[in-house]
């Protein structure tokens, strides 16, 4: 009977801990709907009403600015725990949760803004991105509702994951090379075109994984083969952290998204180019022209 019992312990360990996945199908989630566990956010560029107009039925709304809000300081601010906590419980996610982001339509770089906020707050592996949204759904056959989603509040609690990261970090990952910071933006940015931030190009050092390579025309995450050599044609180390930016901390959560499935640790500076190109002892650089 021992000899039976440990294998079982170790495996029912294993499913406890297993991770989702980062990136999901349409099937992937008709399939798990009936978990009792699973939690559908709907999120991105819109509002209530567009919610109320569609959406994946028991799919519960998420307004971004609760987890990452614009102030005249700065934009994508994290809330404290104490304020994620609470819209995360009032949102029905328990500490065993399996949530699935879905957008709408081209916001898919808010909508993993919201994928790697849930990770910050400490769901790490309990995230997944419905690839293609709503849009994907639909065009699987799967229907959509109107009805309104009907859940309990939840216990989850909600702490500082040390995945978003700040200038001090950054200048030390570059100092000591113990991450790769990549740049998320378009090459032209990253080369030193006018983006109308203080000063222009990229931090020095910087490599850069541009964020619409990553997604295809019709707002999918291109597939795997494609990403893996996006990525590793830049960052050929799996083992190394990656720490990404962009302007203001959101089309660099994308790379974050896809870095994620790829099996990378990755972190996002959020101050990004809004903060670092104001600060004049920061170094900057351009990339040289012929």
């Amino acid at each position: 009977m021992k000899k039976i019992f440990l294998p079982l312990c170790l495996l029912l360990c294993f499913i406890a801990n297993a991770q989702q996945p980062v990136l999901v199908t349409p099937q992937w989630l008709n399939d798990n709907l009936k978990d009792p566990d699973l939690v559908i956010l709907h999120t991105g560029f819109v509002i209530r009403a567009d919610y109320d107009k569609e959406h994946i039925e028991n799919a519960r709304f998420l307004w971004p600015e609760w987890l990452a809000f614009n102030t005249p300081e700065a934009n994508m601010i994290p809330a404290d725990s104490k304020t994620a906590t609470k819209v995360l419980q009032g949102l029905g996610i328990n500490k065993n949760s399996k949530i699935v982001i879905c957008h709408r339509g081209g916001d898919v770089t808010i909508a993993a803004r919201m994928f790697l906020s849930l990770e910050h707050y400490g769901l790490t592996g309990q995230v997944s991105f419905l690839n293609g949204g709503i849009e994907a759904w639909k065009k699987a056959g799967y229907t959509v509702s109107t009805q309104p989603a009907v859940f309990k509040k939840g216990n989850f609690v909600a702490k500082d994951n040390g995945l978003l990261v700040d200038k001090k970090y950054v200048q030390n990952a570059l100092e000591t090379k113990s991450s790769e910071v990549v740049d998320a933006r378009l090459k032209r940015w990253y080369d030193g075109d006018v983006t109308g931030n203080p000063r222009d190009g990229h931090i020095t050092g910087a490599k850069n994984i541009p964020y619409p390579d990553m997604i295809d025309s019709t707002n999918r995450i291109k597939p795997t083969e494609v990403l893996e050599k996006n990525f590793t044609s830049v960052v050929p180390d799996k083992t190394k952290e990656v720490v990404v930016y962009c302007f203001i901390g959101q089309t660099a959560s994308v790379d974050y998204l896809v870095g994620r499935s790829l099996g990378y640790k990755m972190k996002l500076y959020d101050g990004s180019m809004q903060e670092w190109s104001r600060i004049p002892e920061l170094p900057m650089e351009k990339v040289k022209k012929d």
